[in-house]
C-alpha cells in the first residue's frame, strides 16, 4: 500500500469504516469502463484492530417487490451484490483479503490482493487482471472509498 503522503502505508491507515463512492470495472481486452454495480453502488469495507475485515456491496436499485422475494428476485440480488469476511495483512503497496466466508463459496478460502492508495479520507483499490466475478471477463477492478465519520 502506498500513502499519498509519501512512504508505505501502515495497517492504522486503514483503520475503521470506510463507505463504497464506485467500482469501475475495465476491460483487459477492449478498455471498455462499466461501473460494476451500477451508477449508484453501495457498500462498507471495515477494518479492525484485530486484523479482521469484511465487506458487503450492492447495487443500489434492485430491491424485491415482497418478501419473500420470488425467484428470479433472488438470482437478481445475488448477481448485484458481493461480500464476504476473513483476516487480512498489509505489505508494502497492497492490503490482502484472506477470506473465510463469502457470498460465494468460490471465494471462500481465496486471498484477494487489493492495491492500494490512501489519504486521510479515501482509499482506492486497484485489483490484478481478473476474471469479474460478475460476468468471467479479464478485468481491473477500480473501487473508492471514503472514510466514515
Amino acid at each position: 500500500m502506498e500513502n499519498t503522503q509519501g512512504g508505505p502505508l501502515s495497517r492504522d491507515l486503514l483503520l475503521g469504516s470506510w463507505r463504497m463512492t464506485s467500482w469501475v470495472a475495465r476491460d483487459v481486452a477492449t478498455g471498455e469502463r462499466k461501473d460494476a454495480l451500477g451508477q449508484n453502488p453501495q457498500g462498507t469495507v471495515v477494518y479492525t484492530p484485530q486484523r479482521v475485515t469484511f465487506l458487503i456491496l450492492k447495487n443500489n436499485s434492485k430491491r424485491p417487490e415482497r418478501l419473500p422475494p420470488s425467484d428470479e428476485e433472488k438470482i437478481a440480488l445475488f448477481e448485484t451484490m458481493f461480500a464476504y469476511s476473513g483476516t487480512y495483512t498489509v505489505e508494502s503497496d497492497r492490503v490482502v483479503h484472506h477470506v473465510d466466508m463469502s457470498w460465494n463459496e468460490a471465494w471462500s478460502g481465496t486471498e484477494q490482493v487489493r492495491f492500494c492508495k490512501v489519504d486521510e479520507q479515501t482509499l482506492t483499490y486497484t485489483s490484478a487482471p481478473a476474471p469479474s466475478p460478475f460476468d468471467g471477463r479479464e478485468v481491473v477492478h477500480e473501487v473508492t472509498y471514503v472514510r466514515e465519520k
